[in-house]
This record gives C-alpha cells, sequence and structure tokens, in this order.
C-alpha cells in the first residue's frame, strides 16, 4: 500500500497474452492472468487524503507561534516580524508543501495530482481546525469540527479515473464487440445454472 491514492488498473493483456503463446509453444502450464487493480477503498481515499506529514510540520510551527503569540499578546513580533505575518507565511508554505510532497512520494499508479489537489484542501480544514495562528481572528471550534468531517466523508467519495491503459482496453473490447456480436458463444454470456452452481 502506498501513501498516495492509487488508480484502479486493469493487467496489460497484450503482455500476457504474448506471455501465453511462449508457454504453450513450450509445452509448459499457462501462468495465472494477472488480476484486475480496483484501486483504494472509501476509507483508504479518506485516510490518505489527509497530508499528516505536512501537518506534523506545521503543528510545530504552528505550536511555536502560538506561544509568542500568547507571550507577547497580540503585538508580538519575531524579528521585528508580526507574529500573525509568520503564521501566514507559515500556512502558505504548507499549501505550497502538500502537493510537493505528493509529488515527491509517487509511484507508478498513484493518482498523485488528484492527490495534491484534495490534500492541500484538506490541509487548509485540518490547519483551521487545529487552531492555526493564521486563523485566530476567524476560528471557531464548533464550525472547524463541522468543516473536517464533511470534508473527510465527502473526500473519501473522490475516486481517481483509471489508467490510460484501462480504457484503451474497454475501448477495445468494446470495439471488437461492436464488430463481430454474432460470433459470442453463448457460453460466454451469464447463464442461471452457471451462476448459483446448480448441475
Amino acid at each position: 500500500m502506498g501513501r498516495l491514492v492509487r488508480r484502479p488498473a486493469m493487467p496489460d493483456l497484450d503482455q500476457q497474452i504474448a506471455g501465453l503463446d511462449g508457454l504453450l509453444q513450450s509445452g509448459r502450464a499457462a501462468a495465472p492472468l494477472a488480476a484486475v487493480d480496483p484501486g483504494d477503498s472509501y476509507v483508504e481515499r479518506a485516510i490518505k487524503y489527509i497530508p499528516a506529514e505536512v501537518l506534523g510540520f506545521f503543528m510545530l510551527i504552528n505550536a511555536i507561534l502560538d506561544q509568542a503569540m500568547k507571550s507577547g499578546g497580540p503585538g508580538a513580533a519575531m524579528a521585528g516580524v508580526p507574529i500573525v505575518v509568520i503564521a501566514t507565511g507559515a500556512l502558505v508554505v504548507g499549501c505550497i508543501l502538500t502537493p510537493l510532497f505528493c509529488w515527491y512520494v509517487r509511484r507508478d499508479g498513484d493518482a498523485w495530482a488528484l492527490n495534491a489537489a484534495v490534500s492541500t484542501v484538506a490541509f487548509l480544514f485540518w490547519s483551521y481546525l487545529m487552531g492555526a495562528v493564521a486563523f485566530a481572528n476567524i476560528h471557531d471550534g464548533n464550525l472547524a469540527v463541522i468543516l473536517v468531517a464533511t470534508f473527510t466523508v465527502v473526500s473519501g467519495l473522490i475516486s481517481p479515473l483509471q489508467g490510460k491503459a484501462v480504457v484503451a482496453a474497454a475501448a477495445q473490447t468494446a470495439l471488437s464487440q461492436q464488430a463481430a456480436p454474432q460470433q459470442a458463444a453463448p457460453l460466454d454470456r451469464p447463464r442461471l445454472f452457471n451462476a448459483l452452481d446448480v448441475a
């Protein structure tokens, strides 16, 4: 399981058929075909969209800024720069680091661009929930919980599209079925007795 949300993927049928031809000619038993990878489930997507690593970094910075704000009052500053400006800058840096992190940890099959977009929005909601100093003037704890809960439920519904190979294979299958519909054997279609395993 990767860190990012994975696309549903079908195996490359051309490579499997080429491999079967070689096995049949050599007389060896055929290897089983690779199964379809359905991608991540709803719960896995909802969890993976939360940018935990960037939030951990941001929590540390926010804790330092919050302590400086409490000890210095509303006009607190660090090196002559107001704390609110530094906190807003830290929030912007977190929004930039989130898609960069998604790009950095990506692997083949990951929907990193979609993950980056959803995770960046999630970062904003979660930082608001954590009481980010940048949101100090507009923070409402009850609203923050409602926003994060709603976003988490909705984000699990955001699923990446299938990869190009899957779409191409589906299009090829549809074309072959349209070209020769009468060539399909009656056993290729599901039957009631086969589905129920009744002899």
